[in-house]
C-alpha cells in the first residue's frame, strides 16, 4: 500500500471519485445487460431508494429521481467505503474489494431489503445471487482502480496548487 500521507487530499478524493464512478458504471452495465443473461433478472437498486424514501419520509419519488440518487451513492459512497476498508484493513487489494463487496451486499440484501418489507436476503434467490456478483465485482474493480490511481498520484505534484504556481514551477525545470 502506498504512503497515503504523501498524497495530497485532493488527489485521494479524485482517486476515490474516479474508482467509484468507473465501478458504478460497470455495475450498471452488469445490472442491465449481464445479469438478465445470467440470472434472468435485471438489478434495479433504484427501487430500493424509492421504497426507503417512501418509508422514511412518506414521499413517493420516481425512478428518474431515484436512479441518480443510487448512482451517487454507488459511485461516491461505495468508493469511499472501499477506501475506508483499505485504511482500516490494509491488506491485499483483492481482499479489500472482496470484504467491501460482501459488507455492501449484506447491507443491501440482508438489512435494507427486510427494512422495506422484503424477506431476509430475499430468500437467497436469483436476485440476491446476481446482487452478490454485482456488489463484489464492483468493489473488486473499485479496490483495484483505487490502488492504481493512488499509486499513480504518489509522488506527483499536488492538484491543490493554483495553476499559475504549477506553471511557474514547470518553467523553472
Amino acid at each position: 500500500m502506498s504512503s497515503l500521507n504523501a498524497i495530497p487530499k485532493t488527489q485521494i478524493i479524485l482517486a476515490i471519485a474516479l474508482a467509484g464512478l468507473i465501478g458504478e458504471i460497470v455495475f450498471e452495465l452488469y445490472a442491465w445487460f449481464v445479469s438478465p443473461a445470467l440470472f434472468d433478472v435485471v438489478l434495479q437498486p433504484s427501487n430500493l431508494v424509492i421504497a426507503i424514501t417512501a418509508k422514511l419520509t412518506g414521499v413517493q419519488i420516481t425512478k428518474t429521481v431515484a436512479f441518480p440518487i443510487h448512482f451517487l451513492i454507488g459511485s461516491l459512497g461505495f468508493g469511499l467505503f472501499v477506501y475506508a476498508t483499505r485504511l482500516l484493513m490494509p491488506a491485499r487489494v483483492w481482499l479489500t474489494g472482496l470484504i467491501s463487496g460482501l459488507v455492501l451486499w449484506f447491507v443491501a440484501q440482508g438489512m435494507l431489503a427486510p427494512f422495506i418489507g422484503r424477506s431476509f436476503m430475499m430468500d437467497f434467490g436469483t436476485y440476491t445471487q446476481s446482487s452478490f456478483i454485482g456488489h463484489v465485482g464492483m468493489t473488486l474493480l473499485m479496490a483495484h482502480l483505487l490502488a492504481v490511481f493512488l499509486s499513480y498520484f504518489e509522488g506527483k505534484p499536488g492538484l491543490n496548487r493554483p495553476m499559475a504556481a504549477a506553471t511557474a514551477m514547470q518553467g523553472q525545470e
